[in-house]
């Protein structure tokens, strides 16, 4: 696709529904997120998501895919401790119908991915703004605008196409530098704030729906306004309850 100049489309999924309706849609790539930990799990980040909760989401998802390629996020300290780690808890992705795993990191993570690699285990790299080493940033903060973080951004990529990763996640950096990464590299490089000249794109699917509250990044775009719609459906069907119009005779067994 990145040859063809075809732009690759990636969303996350964490539910059977929603992967079907995905696979509907079209969607390239669905991404098994560690996002799941705040969009789904409640956390205010990614770091408590655990390899059980991937693993089990996971399931859920390849049971709903028909199409697209599903990549397994792996959590925080699931592949940072060891090569032996990495593979370990990667391969029960694989084992649970994940087709590839992501994980972050840049120069550092090269073992990591050879060692993955040579376990025959596709690798999706993700590199920028990193969201397991929000702590280390202190914050959520773009990423690259300073010379010495460009340079290093630069270098993480052509360092994990060399070591074998299939593709790369681009988060939080200018656009300038987005499009230089992407001509950079032969691999596809998908970009989440990081500008158009990427080779396609990933949003997290509840701020694309507006099941999100505010505030948002700003490189989100919502396609609807689902919190309105299933808060007005609610409250709906709550006053109709309370009120004796539900059921009505067309719901009822006679």
């Amino acid at each position: 696709m990145k040859r063809k100049r075809q732009k690759i489309v990636v969303l996350t999924s964490y539910d059977f529904t929603t992967t079907q309706l995905l696979n509907e849609a079209g969607v390239d790539v669905i991404l098994v997120g560690d996002s799941l930990g705040m969009v789904k799990l409640g956390y205010d980040s990614t770091l408590p998501v655990t390899v059980d909760d991937i693993a089990y989401h996971t399931r859920i998802v390849v049971r709903g895919n028909k199409r697209a390629l599903v990549v397994s996020d792996m959590p925080y300290l699931s592949y940072q401790a060891s090569r032996e780690d990495a593979v370990r808890h990667s391969g029960r992705m694989i084992k649970a119908g994940a087709h590839a795993v992501k994980i972050e990191g840049g120069t550092e993570m090269v073992p990591v991915v050879r060692a993955l690699v040579a376990a025959k285990i596709p690798v999706m790299g993700h590199i920028g703004m990193t969201p397991q080493s929000v702590n280390v940033f202190g914050g959520y903060k773009v990423q690259g605008r300073a010379k010495a973080q460009e340079k290093k951004i630069m270098t993480d990529a052509r360092a994990l196409e060399k070591a074998g990763v299939f593709s790369i996640v681009l988060e939080c950096v200018p656009a300038s530098l987005g499009a230089r990464v992407s001509r950079a590299v032969k691999v596809p490089l998908i970009g989440i704030g990081a500008g158009v000249g990427c080779d396609g794109q990933v949003l997290v699917i509840d701020d694309l729906l507006g099941l999100t509250g505010a505030p948002l990044p700003r490189f989100v775009k919502r396609y609807a306004d689902l919190r309105r719609t299933i808060t007005a459906a609610a409250r709906n069907y709550a006053s109709d309850v309370r009120a004796g119009r539900f059921p009505g005779r067309e719901n009822s067994y006679l």
